[in-house]
């Protein structure tokens, strides 16, 4: 039997609320209902989303529980610490995906410190790909869930990246290094001096870097989850003249005894099966490019023996599996649709 859901979104006049849309507009079995936001409220979707062309003369509301009642689900695209007031308001039976990172976390005085705010609670985590011990998947506890936590781009392209080796015990997680090159599309779409076009074309900018970014807690947890005792990671993130992407670039100590031969048949048994994340042949390498407008993450990993470390890249277009798609996925598999419902592996070129 067929089954339409009325999909709400906040945040719609944003980046990853607009890419919500554009991923929903393709989904076979929904029917958009209220779009919202706060300053935007009463323009038309056009005027904010002008590739949304049949959206376009849809008002947007003001976000308020009142105008994302009587939805079957509700995408919460909003700035950290707003989703957390707006889901406690909405009924128990609607399923609530929020893209911030108000419930990712299961640490609240992790949240305290690099968010600085009362943490909000936790969620079930949207990244169905997330190795668990005892060799499950994150997936299996999706199916039915009402309420959940969409990942974080960044953290989506390093935990890839790295996971199977971590899960196998081929890396020693305690000395991870990973430096991202990052679309501007991640810093949202508020306006800021140095995110002007003026300021990034020509020009790479590292930021939060030293330990600060607030993404690291989120990465450690993964990790943890995925079999670490314990984890300790150097994130650098550098944003460089592109739109939207990720390239992830994460090294780690290979461990004691394990060779290159290990190492490949980790990542290949890790991603066989799964349809969004794609390990590349041998000797060919990821580019952002080559994941745009698609929710795939394209994997490639090597072992440098000079150096005794393992080398994975991992790159994805992060408004879709880093942000949007990751959280359609999993509406897909909290509703019983099939997973890749409204979502595509097949990108954009040039």
């Amino acid at each position: 039997m067929h089954m339409t859901v009325r999909v709400a979104v906040a945040g719609a006049s944003g980046y990853a609320g607009g890419e919500v849309l554009r991923l929903l507009v393709a989904h076979p079995g929904v029917e958009i209902g209220a779009v919202t936001a706060h300053s935007s409220a009463g323009d038309r979707l056009g005027q904010h989303q002008p590739h949304l062309r049949t959206l376009a003369d849809r008002v947007i509301e003001d976000t308020t529980p009142e105008a994302l009642a009587g939805h079957d689900v509700v995408v919460l695209a909003l700035p950290h610490g707003a989703s957390g007031a707006i889901a406690a308001e909405l009924g128990a039976g609607v399923l609530v995906l929020d893209c911030g990172a108000d419930h990712r976390l299961s640490d609240a005085a992790a949240w305290q410190q690099f968010y600085g705010s009362a943490h909000a609670g936790t969620w079930p985590y949207g990244m169905p790909e997330l190795m668990l011990a005892g060799g499950r998947k994150q997936r299996e506890h999706l199916v039915g869930a009402r309420r959940v936590a969409v990942p974080g781009c960044n953290v989506t392209a390093i935990t890839l990246g790295i996971q199977p080796g971590v899960a196998a015990g081929l890396v020693d997680a305690t000395d991870l290094v990973a430096v991202l090159a990052v679309g501007y599309s991640g810093a949202g779409k508020a306006l800021k001096a140095h995110l002007l076009a003026s300021e990034g074309l020509g020009s790479a900018a590292p930021y939060a870097v030293g330990g600060t970014h607030r993404h690291i807690p989120e990465i450690e947890q993964n990790l943890r989850a995925a079999g670490a005792g314990d984890v300790r990671i150097s994130f650098t993130p550098v944003l460089v003249p592109m739109s939207r992407g990720i390239l992830a670039t994460t090294t780690a100590p290979l461990a004691p005894g394990a060779d290159a031969a290990d190492v490949r048949a980790a990542w290949e048994q890790a991603y066989a099966d799964e349809p969004f994340v794609e390990l590349l042949p041998e000797g060919q390498w990821p580019t952002s490019a080559a994941t745009l407008g698609a929710n795939t993450a394209l994997v490639q990993v090597a072992v440098d023996a000079r150096a005794g470390k393992v080398v994975t890249i991992c790159a994805l277009d992060n408004l879709v599996k880093g942000t949007a798609g990751a959280a359609v996925q999993s509406m897909n598999l909290a509703l019983g649709l099939p997973e890749g419902a409204g979502l595509t592996v097949t990108g954009v070129a040039p």
